[in-house]
């Protein structure tokens, strides 16, 4: 049982591997056609379910995306593994795509979601690394 719980695990860390990279092409799409909102949007998920997926790696779920950002802090960034400007970026970008979502007239420029995509590429790259380990 506890070998198909792991084949399962390793199914979902890919999974959100995948959707990772797709949310990436589809930030730099959005990009590309000025769709600056979208692409934000786009990036946080990015982020999201490359961080969801180091945290499942970990034995870690989570029903709010409140709480995966505490266990950002908490689990990777206060214990060493990740270095604290990736939390302050996903703590940006997480503030950033609740805005374009909620906010009325909150609209984003070329030059911000230029550096977000930026970011968004270095942080899944991180994520990449904790789960080689």
């Amino acid at each position: 049982m506890i070998e198909k719980d792991e084949e399962h695990k390793k199914i979902l860390i890919k999974y959100w591997m995948e959707k990772a990279n797709e949310s990436m092409e589809a930030a730099q799409s959005d990009y590309e056609s000025e769709r600056y909102g979208i692409a934000v949007r786009n990036l946080y998920y990015a982020c999201f379910y490359a961080l969801t997926a180091v945290l499942l790696d970990r034995g870690q779920k989570f029903k709010k995306h409140t709480g995966v950002k505490a266990a950002l802090h908490k689990d990777l960034i206060k214990t060493g593994l990740i270095e604290a400007n990736w939390g302050k970026f996903y703590n940006k970008i997480f503030d950033s795509r609740h805005e374009g979502d909620y906010q009325p007239l909150r609209s984003f420029d070329q030059e911000e979601v230029k550096e977000f995509l930026d970011q968004a590429g270095g942080f899944i790259t991180q994520m990449e690394l904790l789960l080689e380990k």
